[in-house]
This record gives structure tokens, C-alpha cells and sequence, in this order.
């Protein structure tokens, strides 16, 4: 990860991320990441900052529910960045983190169609589901990821 530098994330940091989401999925996904992410769990996301600005993004939580978890919501690495490890830095970090909180799972989703994540995961050690049908409602299918820490 030559360059980065991984900072906590702050919910100034929103409009910036809000501003590149879409077009480093090259698809909508806006939707799926709301300020309210940014505004109360930015203690737990990361930015991944390079010499042109941001490289990446993790957004991240520990389950509030679920004592032993923490969860991985989004993560976004800019399309010039990838293949340098932005994000397996970033997730080597929240791991760090989340065990710093005793937590021993971390859980992650992903469509079945994005299938750069899901190869990403299984290099990252997590196991993933067949897809979920109706996991978010009726029509969405979802991949589910777990992995111990």
C-alpha cells in the first residue's frame, strides 16, 4: 500500500465518498450508503488517503446486537488504486480494531453479481454463502461472508 495513508473516518468525510460511490461501482449503489453510516459509526470506518486524494473507503460497525461481531458494510477502493492493497489494509485495520473490542466474527454481504468481492473475500480468508434469496426483501439476492478474527 505504498502511499496510503489509513485514517479514522469522520462524517465530514461523507460527500466525498457520496461523490465517488457510484461511479467506482460504475453502477447505483448510492442507496445502500447513507450519511446516517458516516454520522454514527465513523469511529469504526476508514479513509484510505493517497497522493490524489482518496484512494478508499471502509465502512464498518460493531454489532451493537451481536457481541462477538462486527460488520462491514461498504468498502470502496478508486479504480487507479485497486490491486495495491488499499483494501486489504483497510481490512487488516478493522480487524485489528474490531478484536480490540473483543470481537471474533466479521460479517460482510455483496451481490452475487459483483464477483471482484466476492474473490476479494475469499482471498481475505471469509467464507461465503450461495446467494441469500430475499435477503434484503422480496428480489434481492445477497452473498453473506464471515470470518474469524
Amino acid at each position: 500500500m505504498t502511499g496510503h495513508v489509513l485514517r479514522p473516518a469522520t462524517p465530514a468525510d461523507y460527500d466525498a465518498v457520496a461523490a465517488v460511490v457510484d461511479e467506482w461501482w460504475d453502477r447505483p449503489v448510492l442507496a445502500s450508503l447513507p450519511r446516517l453510516f458516516l454520522d454514527h459509526f465513523h469511529r469504526t470506518s476508514l479513509i484510505a488517503e493517497g497522493p490524489e486524494g482518496m484512494a478508499g473507503f471502509l465502512v464498518g460497525l460493531l454489532s451493537p446486537s451481536v457481541e462477538d461481531e462486527a460488520y462491514i458494510h461498504f468498502v470502496g477502493v478508486c479504480p487507479a488504486a485497486r490491486g495495491g492493497g488499499v483494501a486489504r489494509a483497510m481490512y487488516e485495520r478493522f480487524f485489528a480494531l474490531a478484536r480490540a473490542h473483543d470481537r471474533h466474527v466479521v460479517k460482510a454481504i455483496t451481490s452475487p453479481v459483483n464477483e471482484a468481492s466476492i474473490a476479494f473475500h475469499w482471498r481475505m480468508g471469509f467464507t461465503a454463502s450461495e446467494p441469500v434469496p430475499d435477503y434484503n426483501g422480496p428480489g434481492t439476492r445477497l452473498v453473506t461472508f464471515a470470518r474469524g478474527i
